[in-house]
């Protein structure tokens, strides 16, 4: 009888939970989170933001190839900024005349970390203003990215040169031992990780769907078949994190984005070349991860272990899957996480927890701007498969 009841009581939760996170449309949760980001974490009169909220925070990061001595400073490294990018650029596919002066900061902002001072040009982790710091190439893939989504929007021929600049940075990271592939840092090839070349591997192909350029398809199909012969888990079906150039072998490890890119560029080239072995390998890679990422907590709540921003990255290659078949398995699972943490792991403040179940009460701890950004895109592509807007 107690466990009836308890049943009972939990689909009370949920069906409750349903109907009251039904009551706010999705674009609206984006536009909440976009302006959230916008008035909690800019901090300077280059458009730049600050990397935690409160500002007044600043630990150690963690995300470096020497995870010593670098802690937030004044303004955030390039990575957790590139998430309001991205946030913009989907937002200014909705709804351009209301997004393009928040697009307009964007490029302003992230031109503050542009470096020419090595060759070729790309993006250094911190705006050149306050330091000269490191290029990662996975940072410039995800501005590659941005630029060319920046175009698409808006047809500037600009944003289109940014892109190819940002390429030409990319690839000449790449070496031949260990059948190609790019390092994560410039001037360090101790791994070639999936961070990189998978980035490396949708903004290839982006940039073949803008310009028809067959050399960026033919450099995209080089990432993709070095992503799939080297860090393809062919039993899971799931992307390992890199190679190791030392030890000669994958470094074992798991994350969801690794994955998300993969999936996200077998799509894209399904459709580039109408084979219907990359849509397999879509299809796979989704179920792969579905199986290896998608959990539930006792109380029948989904989540994924991973970081916020991961989890968007995921997301973005099972929307482009949805867009193809049509089956709202993969995206669902997210979406319900989603919804969850809309509702029940929130700060009193607005700002959504890391942990999106809620069971962890973060309600008082600092706010990542990478973990914040990502909502935004995250339910403004939620909005467009539920069909609130049309994504152009």
């Amino acid at each position: 009888m107690k466990r009836i009841l308890f049943l009972l009581s939990v689909i009370c939760v949920v069906f409750s939970f349903n109907a009251r996170s039904a009551q706010t449309p999705y674009l609206d949760k984006a536009e909440y989170m976009f302006q959230k980001v916008w008035n909690m974490y800019r901090v300077h009169e280059h458009g730049l933001f600050s990397e935690y909220y409160p500002n007044t925070y600043k630990p150690d990061l963690t995300y470096f190839q020497d995870n010593t001595g670098k802690k937030a400073q004044e303004v955030s490294y390039l990575w957790p900024m590139s998430g309001v990018f991205s946030s913009t650029n989907l937002l200014m596919e909705i709804n351009a005349k209301k997004y393009k002066p928040y697009q307009d900061s964007m490029i302003k902002a992230v031109e503050c970390y542009y470096d020419v001072t090595r060759t070729p040009p790309g993006y250094q982790a911190y705006p050149g203003k306050f330091e000269y710091s490191d290029r990662y190439y996975d940072d410039n893939g995800l501005v590659g990215i941005d630029y060319i989504d920046a175009y698409e929007s808006t047809k500037n021929l600009l944003y289109l040169a940014k892109a190819k600049e940002v390429f030409t940075f990319i690839k000449s990271g790449w070496s031949d031992d260990f059948g190609g592939g790019v390092s994560w840092l410039e001037g360090v090839r101790d791994q070639k990780p999936a961070c990189t070349n998978g980035k490396a591997t949708v903004f290839s192909l982006k940039l073949y769907q803008a310009t028809k350029d067959k050399r960026y398809l033919d450099e995209g199909l080089l990432f993709y078949n070095w992503m799939m012969s080297h860090l393809l888990d062919s039993t899971l079906h799931i992307i390992w994190n890199s190679f190791s150039t030392v030890s000669a072998s994958p470094d074992k490890v798991f994350y969801t984005y690794n994955t998300g890119t993969m999936i996200q560029s077998s799509v894209r080239l399904y459709k580039i070349t109408g084979d219907k072995k990359y849509l397999e390998n879509a299809r796979l890679l989704a179920e792969g991860s579905f199986k290896y990422f998608i959990k539930k907590t006792d109380n029948g709540i989904t989540y994924i272990d991973d970081l916020p921003w991961f989890n968007v990255v995921l997301f973005r290659g099972y929307h482009e899957l949805y867009d193809i078949d049509h089956d709202p398995k993969y995206v669902d699972a997210i979406i319900s996480g989603a919804d969850w943490a809309w509702e029940n792991a929130r700060d009193e403040a607005g700002l959504i927890y890391k942990d999106w179940t809620g069971v962890k009460d973060e309600k008082k701890q600092p706010k990542w701007l990478l973990d914040e950004a990502c909502m935004a895109e995250l339910y403004a592509r939620i909005a467009i498969i539920k069909g609130e807007i049309k994504n152009k």
